[in-house]
């Protein structure tokens, strides 16, 4: 497995690999595939990264995961905060991916000068939020009833790791 940083190359492979996590539902907050355009303007080179790293195992992308500054106008928080999202192919699961691209990720946020490290997950999303107490984030907060776009109510669970 060979972690690296995503290049615009990487979108295609990128866009696959979310738009499937999507289409299985339940794990992520998207709801509506990407196409390539989005993936590059939102994980791959937005205003805001601080890192994006892949997982190549094989010559395929098996995961990625993403390292902003916290920007979003509607849930402002604290200086210094960023904000995580992970996608690991189900294929891949168990194979330690999510770890390996953690480890790349914390080192690059260090090296920004991140204090805290916000990952935001749905409340049914068990692997998600088993990953992430895995690897040290504690709970911080919870919101309620966050609509689906279909209109299901879903709890996200908030958990943060200080640097």
């Amino acid at each position: 497995m060979i972690i690296r940083a995503a290049i615009h190359a990487d979108a295609a492979d990128m866009t696959a690999l979310l738009n499937k996590i999507i289409a299985l539902g339940g794990s992520t907050a998207h709801q509506t595939p990407f196409d390539v355009a989005q993936m590059q303007s939102h994980y791959i080179a937005p205003s805001a990264l601080i890192s994006c790293q892949i997982a190549h195992d094989a010559g395929a992308v098996i995961g990625f995961q993403w390292l902003g500054w916290a920007e979003e106008p509607d849930d402002p928080m604290p200086e210094g905060w960023g904000v995580i999202a992970s996608f690991v192919s189900p294929d891949a699961s168990g194979k330690g991916v999510g770890q390996h691209l953690f480890h790349a990720t914390k080192a690059a946020a260090l090296e920004a000068g991140t204090q805290v490290i916000d990952a935001t997950i749905r409340a049914d999303n068990v692997v998600g939020l088993r990953y992430y107490s895995g690897l040290g984030f504690q709970d911080y907060d919870r919101l309620r009833n966050i609509p689906l776009r279909d209109g299901t109510p879903v709890d996200r669970i908030r958990k943060r790791f200080d640097l």
